[in-house]
């Protein structure tokens, strides 16, 4: 009995990865693929470039962001959600980058309080 269930199981599986669906969803994984490779291949080539230090980090902190976006939305299927389900999701991560921002801020704000009272004495 074991046999025909795995029988009948394999068959789902294959009408299912054949399907107009499974072969739309390679499709897309293998677009989302190519897109990131070729922003990781821009990455590298940016990063042997002689853009100055302080744009070079905001470039790689946006590609990031967008690698990010596919992996999130694409592989782990985010997009497929309800709009509120994704803000559920995104609004965390908003308030993550505002913390790391405002902790940022804070630590630039006292070494310059430090260097100022150091100058003093």
């Amino acid at each position: 009995m074991s046999e025909t269930t795995s029988i009948h199981a394999d068959s789902q599986t294959d009408a299912l990865h054949n399907s107009d669906g499974g072969r739309a969803m390679r499709k897309l994984i293998w677009r989302t693929f190519w897109i990131m490779l070729g922003i990781t291949v821009g990455e590298i080539a940016i990063a042997f470039s002689s853009i100055p230090h302080e744009v070079l980090k905001l470039i790689f902190i946006s590609l990031t962001i967008v690698k990010a976006y596919f992996i999130v939305g694409i592989f782990m299927h985010v997009n497929h959600e309800r709009t509120h389900l994704r803000f559920t999701l995104l609004l965390p991560f908003a308030l993550i980058i505002y913390f790391i921002a405002m902790m940022m801020a804070e630590g630039n704000a006292l070494h310059y309080i430090r260097e100022v009272i150091e100058g003093i004495k």
